[in-house]
């Protein structure tokens, strides 16, 4: 075959050639174009979400014809097919992922079910095809999100992981930030062509990245021209990397153990394990409790996230009668303090630990949270004329209806005061971000560094980023049913 077709053939990574470099290696392999790649990977996953979530009770109305008033349960649902899709893919991406020699298939892969997850939602005129969508859609995010964060950690190891996290959860904030506002804007003015539009042209830059890219495992194999080589020098020498800074940091020698004594033996796994447990080898590390901690964590911070989900578009739309480009508008506060916050509260976890910021962010949204139930609805919606008609003339009105009616004589203010309180629990949402991902990254290193032949070269880190997938997806498939059901009840 002729070098310069070899040379193409590598260079798109449809052949494992190693005596050949594939084009711009050194660029492709570069640490900061790897996190940008996976950057764009999350931002894709979360702008088709957020591009979808405002205008989800105006398609259910125009394309299905479901009356406004009995909205919500289709939104929670369609929400909680996608949150479902996920939770039982995550785990099954994590052992996949980590059965490969490469990230890049299983990236592309995922790639490909966001695609057909469009297309569907573009098309799509009945309840079953929109629920198919959005189950592409889950797994779609779930192959990113355990791909993605799995080669973060091998790309910045996890002294950097924090400051890494922050970054990308503040970058990627943007499509929380602009896809609601997008989606509302281009439904008003373009429909849904404009609407999905957009999402194709995003989802052409994430497919050009996630091609480009080059693991530096991989591109170590080409630089020894061995392919099974590669993995063991490139771990080797990025541990050696990272157990060199963090020394020069911490005033470490040579001679200093990474383990003491005790945690050595608390670390330890026994290579005579079960069959299940040599398939999903991070079970042994769920002994322990910071691990399980973590879980927590992140299931609570999507609960939380599914709840707004669920209700800021038909709260907008039933309270205010919000029109789709001012629904979305009300998720800018979310997105703009976790843009700002973001990176400060990765770099405070890399500084001061994950238990003080991770304490602190919920302790912080308990308050805010309890002063959600302040907003009422204005006098012309939805909500208000019910409770005006449910009011009988020839008996005097309940206490509970006047202070309500009272309450929506100011709808300006009312959507001020939502909207700050909005902004504050975003700003606490950004807090709960990093703490679980980096403790969980951590807490399994030392598993892998105690037991090397047990974990392999790569670690069972694609397991621990789809178990965490998984229970982050579970949050959003109980927090709209739940954040629903509440609303219908209680306001």
């Amino acid at each position: 075959m002729a070098p310069s077709w070899n040379k193409l053939l590598n260079t798109l990574q449809i052949s494992a050639d190693y005596s050949i470099s594939p084009a711009g290696l050194q660029w492709r392999s570069n640490t900061f174009f790897i996190i940008a790649t996976v950057a764009i990977g999350l931002f894709t996953d979360l702008f088709l979400y957020g591009l979808i979530v405002p205008i989800l009770p105006y398609m259910l109305n125009d394309r299905l014809g479901i009356p406004e008033s009995n909205v919500q349960p289709y939104v929670s649902g369609l929400l909680t097919a996608y949150a479902a899709a996920s939770v039982l893919f995550s785990p099954v991406a994590g052992v996949l992922a980590d059965r490969v020699s490469t990230r890049q298939a299983p990236f592309l892969l995922g790639l490909l079910s966001l695609l057909a997850a469009t297309v569907l939602l573009f098309f799509g005129n009945s309840m079953a095809v929109l629920v198919v969508a959005r189950v592409l859609q889950g797994v779609a995010a779930a192959v990113v999100w355990t791909i993605g964060l799995a080669l973060c950690l091998e790309t910045v190891g996890s002294e950097n992981l924090g400051k890494t996290i922050g970054s990308i959860f503040s970058f990627i904030s943007v499509g929380n930030l602009v896809a609601p506002i997008l989606g509302g804007v281009l439904y008003d003015k373009a429909g849904y062509p404009g609407v999905f539009g957009i999402g194709f042209a995003i989802l052409a830059i994430d497919f050009i990245m996630r091609l480009l890219v080059i693991e530096k495992k991989v591109a170590a194999r080409y630089e020894t021209k061995d392919p099974t080589q590669g993995d063991l020098d490139q771990d080797l020498q990025h541990e050696r990397n990272r157990r060199d800074s963090a020394n020069e940091e911490n005033g470490d020698t040579e001679e200093t153990p990474l383990l003491s004594k005790k945690e050595q033996d608390y670390y330890y796994i026994s290579p005579d394990q079960p069959p299940i447990v040599q398939k999903f080898k991070l079970l042994p590390c769920l002994k322990h409790p910071g691990l399980v901690t973590a879980f927590i964590i992140a299931g609570v911070q999507a609960f939380l996230l599914g709840a707004f989900d669920a209700t800021v578009p038909t709260v907008a739309q039933q309270y205010y009668t919000f029109s789709p480009l001012k629904s979305g508008l009300l998720f800018l506060p979310l997105g703009v303090s976790d843009f700002l916050l973001g990176p400060v509260f990765g770099w405070a976890v890399d500084r001061a630990g994950t238990k003080p910021v991770a304490t602190f962010a919920y302790l912080y949204l308990v308050p805010v949270l309890i002063l959600l139930r302040l907003p009422r609805p204005c006098p012309s919606s939805p909500s208000s004329l019910s409770l005006l008609a449910s009011i009988n003339p020839r008996e005097a009105p309940t206490s509970a209806a006047l202070k309500t009616l009272a309450a929506c004589a100011d709808p300006k203010k009312q959507i001020a005061t939502w909207s700050a309180l909005l902004f504050l629990a975003g700003a606490g949402l950004a807090a709960t971000s990093a703490p679980s991902i980096v403790e969980a990254g951590a807490i399994v290193k030392k598993f892998h560094e105690r037991n090397p032949a047990f974990f392999g070269a790569d670690g069972p880190y694609a397991q621990l980023y789809g178990l965490s997938s998984m229970v982050f997806s579970a949050g959003l498939t109980v927090g709209p049913l739940v954040a629903g059901a509440l609303k219908e009840r209680i306001g």
